[in-house]
């Protein structure tokens, strides 16, 4: 008996390491087999949150795995190379794209016209047999040109020529077609994206429009001395039209410009806005004279002042003052021995 109760101890202590695989919830949670998206509305426990929050987390997520997987052991199986495989239904939650759905690639002008017409487009061999060089070389690639430059290593001069060079002009031609191509190209994806282009080829924003060489022709053909009045005129040739065209025009009579009321505006706020911000320009040599200035002004002045007290007498009456005359000239009397005191006159 002894050893059955232990038997069974032990069975009840390995028993207790493993959890049920029922899970029991206040809210049931939200189940996308699909996806295999689990989504749990209940409130997670603050108490057992701040115990332990490893634990606790590690306890909520199994509960909530253990539940997606009792939901795919619901599903209809099969067996496939001796594995059980259960098919998942289509999901339900609607998840976002990170990216917008790919838009089919566009036609190019010969896929269109091939549509059309029911050509099946042919499957090109990538090697052929080539009895000139007695071996396969590739239909197209890098391998193709080696092996037509092998295989032309001469060419025939027609007329014999000799300043003809039929070696460039084959590669002219070679360049001439990968050329067409790429504006085949261009052009194909100008077209899909519905941008207008001529009929001459694709060209850039930098090209001038057919208004714009017309207006540049006129002004070229009244820019003469005549005022274009003698020049001869092009074959189908045709003139200028539009708004401000004839203020381009040399000889012709400018229009004055109308004013506005939002011009008008502008043009007054410009003007107080320079009046206002407008800084006082510091002379600073001048005012370091002028302080100069002042400060000899207030030293005379007080020299002045010492001067009268110490030269008035006893009886209050001033004392003469002495003042350098002013120098005079020679009065039509000239004196040799005696230098002239005045400006010398030439």
């Amino acid at each position: 008996m002894d050893i059955v109760k232990e038997v069974l101890e032990q069975q009840q202590q390995n028993l207790q390491k493993y959890k049920p695989i029922t899970v029991e919830k206040t809210l049931e949670p939200t189940i996308d087999v699909g996806h295999m998206l689990v989504s749990d509305p209940n409130y997670y426990d603050d108490e057992q949150m701040k115990a332990d929050r490893e634990k606790y987390v590690l306890d909520l997520t199994r509960d909530n795995v253990q539940l997606l997987i009792n939901s795919i052991w619901q599903l209809p199986t099969e067996r496939i190379d001796e594995s059980i495989v259960a098919k998942l239904p289509p999901p339900k939650a609607l998840l976002p794209r990170a990216r917008k759905l790919p838009v089919p690639k566009p036609l190019t002008k010969w896929e269109e016209f091939a549509k059309k017409k029911g050509i099946k487009k042919r499957v090109r061999e990538k090697k052929v047999f080539d009895p000139v060089l007695d071996k396969w070389v590739p239909t197209y690639g890098y391998q193709r040109y080696k092996a037509e430059k092998e295989k032309d290593w001469v060419l025939e001069v027609p007329q014999n020529d000799p300043y003809r060079d039929m070696f460039k002009e084959k590669r002219d031609l070679r360049i001439e077609r990968v050329a067409k191509n790429e504006l085949a190209r261009m052009k194909n994806i100008a077209r899909a994206k519905k941008i207008a282009t001529p009929r001459t080829g694709f060209v850039g924003p930098e090209t001038a429009s057919a208004k714009q060489l017309i207006t540049a022709s006129n002004i070229v053909k009244a820019s003469t001395a005549s005022v274009g009045v003698f020049q001869e005129s092009l074959p189908n040739e045709k003139q200028a039209r539009g708004i401000g065209i004839k203020e381009l025009m040399p000889g012709e009579k400018r229009k004055k410009k109308t004013s506005t009321l939002a011009g008008e505006k502008r043009r007054n706020m410009e003007i107080v806005n320079k009046v206002l911000n407008k800084k006082p320009k510091i002379d600073i040599d001048r005012a370091i004279s002028l302080q100069k200035a002042e400060a000899r002004a207030e030293r005379e002045a007080e020299d002045d002042g010492d001067d009268d007290g110490k030269r008035k007498k006893k009886g209050g009456k001033k004392a003469k003052q002495f003042s350098r005359k002013k120098p005079k000239g020679g009065q039509g009397k000239r004196n040799h021995s005696k230098r002239a005191v005045g400006r010398k006159r030439r």
